[in-house]
């Protein structure tokens, strides 16, 4: 594809062998954003809370319907086995978008919570067995950890596993800065810790966690570690083997993919010893009223009818993202959160969380204005046709954090453009003149 137009703001590299795309020609694929609001064109900038979909996804999702709609893995009518074909179809485009070893490590769910959640009761699953792998065996001294910068869907089911286990939930700080505190690591990951539980891009501030260090250190202790990819796998390429976790977690809908469809990425030999977390149709081996034995991943976490038109629209969304480039969609992003730090530097009175250089950051700005209440700075904007997501995104510990009830949240993905950041820019100058 051609060139995308942005200014590079003065300091920003530049290079001349970047993959590159045309936005316009990108926009072009997605029927909303050619929609007003109030009179205003649409600008769309909450990609992080749920992303648009191109016509190529909506045509996949429509086409299954119409022409190809069964349920999967229970017939051998055609119809049946047409289903069948393209919900695992979509679960092979899913394990090579990620380069994992196997297609039997992905596992659909409904979304990145549903996924966390399955990680989780399995740890307490396991945790009333004696046969039970050790490694997902939970109890009193035993510690989980976090940080404090999660999204709650990364928070509260570790908080729940404790109170099941009684084991201890632990965390990592966050700096002035916006980043990971690892400065504690050794003494916070232990021989007492049995997973770490982190995010990898947050959707809050916008920071890119480098998790080397702390992949090694969960490594020397013998722990397992899932990273949160749901601000992560839309926007940068995602190689598994390389991140070197032993899960990861991500959804549809911010990916360009639809809603109820979201993903748990295990290695596969963790998966086989995980025990089920939901009984049902198609996830047994064999059931008889005394008992029952379970199927192998990834039939045994997919109890019951899948969401399988979502499913196949996500590998829909996953060529849409291919055929862009992932590494272009990085690059993208990387010059459009360089662009959008400077010109809102500019806005007077306006405090930006989280990094403040496009360094280890994602295309996710969060700020408070003045002493405007987030609300209010929302809705002037929706008035002129901005729209930007407002509140505490799921995440009160980080609003916490920095001593404020709620934050302004910018968020960009590929169809975004610097005319939208300006138009961002515009719309706080006339927030500021409302509540002057």
């Amino acid at each position: 594809m051609t060139s995308s137009s942005i200014a590079i703001p003065a300091g920003m590299p530049q290079y001349d062998d970047v993959p590159r795309f045309d936005v316009a020609a990108v926009r072009a694929d997605f029927p909303i954003l050619d929609r007003e609001v109030n009179g205003h064109p649409l600008v769309y900038l909450d990609s992080a809370n749920t992303s648009h979909k191109p016509r190529q996804v909506l045509d996949v999702l429509t086409e299954h319907y119409a022409r190809h709609n069964a349920n999967v893995s229970r017939s051998v009518h055609t119809l049946g086995t047409e289903a069948t074909e393209a919900y695992e179809g979509a679960r092979a485009k899913i394990a090579a978008f990620l380069n994992a070893p196997s297609v039997d490590e992905v596992v659909f769910t409904k979304n990145s919570t549903e996924a966390i959640n399955v990680v989780a009761y399995a740890f307490s699953n396991a945790s009333l067995r004696a046969d039970a792998d050790e490694r997902f065996r939970l109890g009193p001294g035993d510690e989980i950890v976090i940080s404090e910068m999660e999204h709650h869907s990364n928070i509260v089911p570790w908080q729940l596993l404790a109170e099941r286990t009684g084991a201890t939930l632990r965390w990592f700080p966050v700096t002035d800065g916006g980043r990971l505190d690892e400065s504690g690591l050794d003494d916070l990951v232990t021989e007492r810790t049995k997973i770490v539980s982190l995010v990898h891009t947050s959707n809050i501030l916008g920071t890119v966690n480098a998790t080397a260090r702390i992949t090694e250190r969960v490594r020397q202790v013998g722990a397992l570690l899932l990273l949160d990819c749901s601000q992560s796998v839309p926007h940068q390429p995602i190689d598994v083997v390389d991140l070197d976790a032993d899960f990861i977690v991500f959804t549809g809908h911010k990916m360009c993919g639809p809603t109820g469809i979201g993903v748990l990425w295990g290695r596969g030999e963790l998966l086989a010893a995980m025990p089920p977390v939901m009984g049902g149709g198609s996830m047994i081996e064999t059931v008889t009223m005394a008992r029952t034995t379970f199927a192998a991943p990834p039939a045994r976490f997919e109890a019951g009818t899948p969401p399988i038109a979502e499913a196949v629209a996500l590998g829909a969304a996953v060529d849409y993202l291919t055929g862009v480039g992932m590494r272009a969609i990085q690059w993208h992003e990387k010059e459009l959160t360089a662009y959008a730090l400077d010109a809102l530097a500019t806005v007077p009175g306006l405090r930006i969380f989280g990094p403040s250089v496009p360094v280890g950051r994602g295309g996710t700005i969060s700020f408070a204005l003045g002493d405007v209440h987030p609300h209010d700075v929302g809705q002037v904007l929706d008035s002129l046709g901005v729209q930007v997501r407002v509140g505490h995104h799921c995440a009160k510990p980080v609003c916490a954090r920095f001593g404020v009830p709620a934050m302004t949240r910018a968020s960009f993905y590929l169809y975004t453009t610097t005319a939208e950041i300006d138009a961002l820019v515009a719309g706080l100058d006339q927030v500021r003149k409302v509540f002057a």
